[in-house]
């Protein structure tokens, strides 16, 4: 299972739309292609959501990293 426990809710673009991510693929997907800066918080990200992918974290886990990026890169709305 690769599902958050609560949901994180991004903005992708100035003007975007909120989305709403509740699955470990889809925080890894939004690092690849809508975090451009490459950072530590971006890698450990990255890092977190392959474990957890791979079976070898939990859920929670890539969810406060991605929180971590997505603060980062100023897209976080809600945690």
């Amino acid at each position: 299972m690769s599902r958050f426990e609560r949901p994180v809710v991004v903005r992708l673009s100035h003007h975007g739309s909120e989305r709403i991510v509740f699955e470990v693929n889809d925080a890894a997907a939004i690092l690849l292609r809508d975090v451009q800066r490459q950072t530590v918080k971006r890698k450990a990200a990255m890092d977190a959501c392959l474990q957890v992918l791979r079976g070898e974290a939990y859920p929670a886990a890539a969810r406060r990293a991605f929180v971590a990026a997505a603060l980062e890169a100023k897209i976080l709305r809600s945690d």
